[in-house]
């Protein structure tokens, strides 16, 4: 048991004062990266002594880098912010349901802002889960499907902004993201390059199982879902809910999700905003836990994910549909 002298914090003053020994955190991480004992990261060899006076593992194994910590193959990994910080950090972003921006971070732990940026960065990266272990409705729920925009509001941006970003008309300079909700379940989210035809049906068909009663607007874009799924639409122009069908609980997440993205971080580039759809689907993801609950599966997610500071920048990039195809950002948020 990795709680060994008090019971799970339930707060974070008790997260606080539990993980500011070292000793706690060494044992909190270590129960939950090796439960069946301790092995090497770069070989999986159990053949290893730990030396506590530099807090790091050596590997007796012939490879080049035969000493690892804790920190090695962890969001973490590179870091000198020490773990207690890091925990704060981390129960602080999954438990604050509006987010939290890097300048409450930066003042909550006493790390700079621009370490603060990074480290949140970080963890929204350790909160995206990968692939998905099963289809949305595979089990005979209903899943609803919409898509929204996020991007600024021309009347409150500055002249010199409005001219840079605003090229044409409604959302032509926005960011399309198209979310599908199992109703009582997940939400699962995607930046995607438009709203044609080709391209939501191509994301809606890898993530819903087929033969789910699928429920949407009347954008044309949807039109032949029909084939594959029991669907069924809602003209919004008439009416929000015709019996079971609706995109009222897509529409709740998108609610949250820009309060966040407008109230919090004011600011969100498309570059990023992929990573800040992981933090707040994860939190609603994981609504029905308490604070412990969220953070403890939290930090399960931490091992085996890097995100260097040239890939955050932009400098190393990775393609994919995931992250717009937007330049890198120019302010943090």
């Amino acid at each position: 048991m990795y709680l060994v002298s008090m019971r799970e914090p339930e707060t974070l003053q008790e997260a606080i004062e539990y993980f500011a020994d070292y000793q706690n955190c060494h044992n909190f991480l270590v129960a939950i990266r090796w439960p069946q004992g301790v092995t090497c990261p770069h070989c999986g060899s159990q053949r290893v002594r730990y030396m506590a006076s530099v807090r790091r593992w050596q590997c007796y194994e012939k490879h080049p880098r035969p000493q690892f910590s804790l920190k090695t193959g962890s969001i973490f990994e590179d870091s000198p912010i020490v773990l207690k910080k890091w925990l704060a950090a981390m129960w602080l972003i999954v438990n604050a349901k509006n987010g939290i921006s890097s300048y409450e971070i930066h003042r909550g732990i006493g790390v700079t802002q621009k370490s603060a940026w990074f480290m949140a960065h970080r963890i929204r990266t350790a909160l995206h889960t990968g692939c998905f272990e099963r289809m949305l409705g595979d089990g005979g729920e209903e899943v609803e499907v919409d898509e929204t925009f996020i991007g600024g509001k021309a009347r409150n941006m500055h002249a010199d902004v409005k001219a840079r970003r605003i090229t044409g008309r409604g959302p032509t300079d926005k960011t399309v993201v198209l979310g599908m909700l199992e109703r009582g379940g997940i939400v699962r989210t995607e930046v995607v390059r438009n709203r044609r035809k080709n391209t939501l049906h191509h994301s809606i068909k890898e993530t819903v199982a087929a033969g789910t009663a699928l429920y949407s607007d009347d954008l044309a874009s949807y039109d032949g879902l029909n084939r594959e799924y029991a669907h069924q639409t809602v003209n919004h122009a008439i009416r929000y809910v015709e019996g079971r069908v609706h995109t009222n609980g897509l529409e709740n997440f998108w609610s949250l999700l820009k309060r966040g993205l407008t109230g919090t971080y004011v600011s969100v580039e498309p570059f990023h905003l992929h990573r800040y759809l992981d933090e707040q689907a994860y939190r609603f993801n994981e609504r029905k836990g308490d604070d412990w609950d969220r953070f403890y599966r939290a930090v399960k997610g931490i091992f085996g994910k890097r995100l260097t500071y040239d890939r955050l920048r932009g400098r190393v990039r990775t393609r994919g549909p995931k992250h717009g195809g937007a330049t890198p950002a120019s302010a943090p948020a």
